[in-house]
């Protein structure tokens, strides 16, 4: 019995979500700098299943995605994500510039 609530924990980590969030972020936002999203809605769909099975693990699941180490966490990888998707752009951004000066000649 703890080993799988230990694995249900890793899968929580691993897929870091707060449910009702879920639902009102796009997946195919243009300017969405949120890498957490497309595991955000394959821990919904998860829930979802599991709540449909089982609602006692379903709400486990619910108080475990809920707790301050798994919200803690959650919030440190999207700021860091976000902070290195800014970067790609910035990136992104001096190469189009060095193509269209140096390469093209514009």
């Amino acid at each position: 019995m703890l080993q799988s609530r230990a694995l249900v924990l890793a899968l929580i980590l691993l897929l870091g979500t707060t449910l009702p969030e879920v639902h009102s972020k796009s997946i195919f936002e243009k300017d969405r700098r949120d890498w957490l999203v497309i595991p955000d809605a394959i821990a919904a769909y998860i829930y979802e299943t599991v709540n449909k099975v089982s609602p006692k693990v379903g709400q486990f699941l619910v108080d475990t995605a809920q707790t301050p180490v798994v919200v803690a966490t959650r919030n440190f990888l999207i700021r860091e994500t976000t902070k290195l998707s800014i970067l790609a752009e910035q990136l992104m951004e001096k190469i189009k510039s060095l193509w269209y000066t140096k390469v093209l000649g514009y």
